[in-house]
């Protein structure tokens, strides 16, 4: 086998092996890259449905605040009367 002949085998060896590693590793980030936002996706939705019980819990406060005032407004009324 000549020198020129092992030279481009080596290169050939040498190259596909290369690529097959840069493969490899591509995949397996891609992989991370998307568990992650699958993982910031979970995240978003607990955060959500944090802020609906946050918001559901604010609405029934008002509303209980509210209807203590005029509660209390009714009271007045009737004591002033």
């Amino acid at each position: 086998m000549s020198t020129a002949a092992k030279v481009t085998l080596a290169t050939s060896i040498v190259a596909t092996v290369g690529i097959i590693s840069f493969v490899h590793y591509k995949q397996k980030n891609d992989q991370m890259v998307m568990r992650e936002g699958v993982l910031r996706d979970m995240e978003r939705q607990d955060k959500k449905a944090q802020n609906l019980m946050e918001l559901n819990r604010q609405k029934a406060m008002t509303k209980a605040l509210l209807q203590q005032r005029e509660q209390e407004e009714q009271h007045l009324k009737h004591e002033s009367s």
